[in-house]
């Protein structure tokens, strides 16, 4: 369990001190290879008293899609000032306040998994194990108009399992999990049908459940990935591309994952597409996958473990969900440790780990922590399981933003001062860390003033015992304090230390004695 972060104000004496000290000029969102991160501070958002599993983005809206009965503001603990939504919620992506759009879904194994949005914004697509839709009958698949929050009575394809993805184009709406049939026809864990809920020619053979659909129309591609090893009768373990008109297989991934891992997620940008896996056993593969969509060749794959849940893009930065752990062997990662990061952000060019580290537990369920994310409008929402975030609570659902970044380092070093030679003051302290800063300045101050500012790289599993020797007339007496900035916020200064320097004679006398 980590320490609780404390935010110590900076007064104003404190900020004249901060200025002439010369303070770090880089942003706090500054990141490695020039890229930037978003700050690791939360926004104030709504929670839910269960679990997340996806998240949409449309029209300035984001909609929520879970397994949950209620949501409550933002710092109501559980049970207070709830206010009824079944498995589906709708914020202002601006704001997060709670928008009124609340249709229930319900029945069956009573949860919604998929969320996608059409192209326009205009109609949402809703999948995963339900049987009414608001009040109407429904079969893990419905559709709703964003204009009006209203559900479309003519999509109502009827699926005989979970829908675990969805994806929209121009002319279809593919839906992936684990159903055999649709509208009483047959499709093997992956089906097209139009707006209107129809089937479409498109078949595939999968022999277990899909759980991410990424299309890419321009390649000629329908990204699938999942549990599967077989499709269309060939070996194709967990990831394939499809010809979106036909169902047929446009490129094989061989060797890209391991039997016993599954594809969670899958996201892309213009060039790229990334894959999130979770593996079943101990050490088998279960971090994040960088190909290209067009020639289907591999740019990179990292080697952390930790079950990744969760993907999003963001200005050259992979933001991902998981509880990772034994990063050691990607660049800018950490070693297996007693603890684990929950979300991750690595440059797209070349898998590098950022230094963009705000954390959850891994709360309830399975506990794995997050399970969906979406980048809306700059922000990055993010749902899940947890039941914490940056070590305070916050249930199934936190967003970030660029900035500016409000979170101070983490509570002050303590000292300590040593006196041994002749007008010499050794002031020793432990490396402080901060979730979005990697460089942090130190503020040493003498009697109240400040000394000097010695700045050090530093990470929640690398913090270095760092020194400064300070120079003062012999025989004197000093009190020492020490604070901590990212360059825009600092720490509270550290309980004082008072040290009288050796003089002469006594150094001679200690040396005499040896």
């Amino acid at each position: 369990m980590r320490k609780s972060t404390k935010r110590g104000a900076t007064t104003a004496s404190a900020v004249a001190l901060l200025a002439a000290a010369s303070l770090i000029t880089a942003s706090a969102s500054a990141a490695e290879g020039g890229k930037k991160t978003l700050t690791a501070d939360t926004l104030a958002t709504w929670q839910t008293d269960g679990i997340v599993w996806s998240i949409e983005y449309a029209g300035g809206v984001v909609y929520v899609g879970g397994t949950f009965d209620k949501v409550r503001p933002p710092g109501a603990k559980p049970g207070q000032r709830e206010v009824a939504r079944k498995n589906f919620a709708a914020f202002d992506a601006r704001t997060g306040r709670l928008l009124p759009c609340a249709q229930p879904f319900s029945g069956a194994f009573n949860t919604v998994r998929a969320l996608k949005a059409s192209q326009d914004g205009k109609v949402l697509y809703i999948g995963g194990s339900f049987r009414k839709a608001g009040k109407a009958r429904a079969s893990g698949a419905a559709a709703l108009n964003t204009a009006n929050c209203t559900l479309r009575k003519g999509f109502r394809p009827a699926m005989s399992s979970f829908v675990r993805a969805i994806e929209v184009t121009d002319g279809a709406i593919y839906l992936g999990g684990d159903f055999t049939t649709v509208n009483g026809k047959k499709r093997q864990r992956i089906a097209a049908v139009t707006p209107e809920g129809s089937l479409l020619p498109f078949k595939a053979q999968i022999d277990a459940p899909v759980r991410a659909i990424l299309a890419a129309p321009e390649f000629g591609k329908l990204i699938v990935g999942g549990d599967f090893l077989e499709v269309n009768d060939e070996f194709e373990f967990k990831l394939v591309a499809l010809r979106p008109a036909t169902g047929t297989t446009v490129t094989s991934y061989p060797d890209w994952l391991p039997p016993r891992s599954r594809v969670k997620a899958l996201v892309r940008d213009a060039a790229n597409f990334y894959v999130a896996a979770e593996g079943r056993g101990t050490g088998i593969f279960d971090g994040r996958i960088a190909g290209r969509l067009g020639n289907g060749e591999m740019v990179w794959k990292d080697t952390c473990l930790g079950a990744t849940q969760a993907l999003a893009v963001h200005n050259g930065v992979l933001y991902s969900g998981s509880h990772a752990h034994n990063c050691m062997d990607t660049p800018g990662g950490f070693a297996e440790g007693n603890f684990r990061q929950h979300f991750l952000a690595q440059s797209i060019r070349d898998r590098h780990i950022l230094h963009w580290f705000p954390d959850t537990d891994g709360g309830t369920g399975e506990g794995n922590g997050p399970r969906a994310l979406k980048m809306a409008g700059g922000t990055l929402w993010a749902g899940g399981e947890f039941t914490t975030v940056n070590d305070r609570p916050q249930q199934s659902l936190t967003r970030f933003s660029a900035g500016p970044d409000r979170g101070a380092p983490q509570e002050p070093p303590q000292l300590r001062a040593s006196a041994s030679r002749t007008g010499r003051v050794t002031l020793t302290w432990r490396a402080a860390w901060d979730r979005d800063n990697a460089e942090l300045k130190y503020l040493i101050y003498r009697d109240g003033k400040l000394v000097a500012s010695p700045t050090r790289r530093s990470a929640e599993w690398n913090r270095p015992t760092m020194t400064y020797t300070d120079t003062v007339t012999p025989g004197s007496s000093h009190r020492y304090r020490i604070a901590v900035t990212d360059g825009r916020n600092a720490s509270a200064r550290s309980k004082a230390v008072v040290v009288t320097a050796v003089t002469a004679a006594a150094a001679e006398r200690t040396k005499a004695r040896r």
